[in-house]
């Protein structure tokens, strides 16, 4: 089966990044083995902004995961130059992306592991609304795996000095791959369900001081 090969700027930034997720967040990684080769899909909660970057931490060097990412990321020149390197892909969300869901449909067929978050934006503690998006584009690639991603702790990270407990659980889902008929919604609604067994919704680390001390 087809691997995408890891660009050097994706190299560099999972690099960069594990001293702070792998040592100060105490990450513990399960069922990276199962993460195979070929074309995959990584469909995970998304509770904190670090979530791409310790998933990709977890999932590294195994492979590169190609997140679908907001858009406004891009404006920022230097970012965008890393994110281009990276190999990320821009998504306009509120509606539904042609671009990006063909971009993310053709290097799912040439073997690459996408990575996406169905709710769409972090939770900050609350039940967010589901997208069917990556749905669509595991359809329209039938020969791709699904994995499940329950990613809990990363909210934490910015809770200095306390040392958060990043756990990142790759698994199959439940229900099992993507059954004959079975919508785009209702497979992402599927999937989610069984993630937030795992992970729950949580307030990032910041917004839990601020409710600490107000009267």
């Amino acid at each position: 089966m087809n691997r995408e090969p890891i660009s050097p700027a994706y190299r560099a930034v999972m690099i960069a990044a594990t001293p702070i997720v792998r040592w100060w967040g105490r990450l513990e990684v399960v069922g990276a083995d199962l993460i195979p080769d070929g074309p995959v899909v990584l469909v995970a909660n998304h509770d904190s902004y670090w979530d791409p970057l310790v998933i990709g931490v977890a999932a590294y060097p195994r492979r590169q995961i190609r997140a679908l990412a907001k858009a406004s990321l891009w404006k920022n020149p230097v970012v965008s130059k890393v994110l281009v390197g990276m190999r990320q892909i821009p998504v306009e969300r509120g509606r539904g992306d042609l671009q990006a869901l063909t971009e993310a449909i053709g290097a799912l067929r040439s073997g690459a592991c996408i990575g996406v978050f169905p709710e769409g934006t972090t939770s900050r503690g609350n039940v967010t609304r589901v997208h069917s998006g990556g749905g669509r584009i595991i359809q329209a690639v039938p020969e791709a795996s699904v994995l499940s991603v329950a990613l809990t702790g990363a909210v934490d990270l910015v809770r200095f000095p306390h040392r958060p407990r990043i756990r990142v659980t790759f698994f199959e889902p439940s229900g099992g791959q993507p059954a004959e008929g079975e919508s785009a919604m209702a497979l992402m609604k599927r999937i989610m369900l069984d993630v937030r067994g795992r992970a729950p919704h949580a307030v990032p680390g910041r917004a839990k001081r601020r409710a600490a001390v107000s009267p």
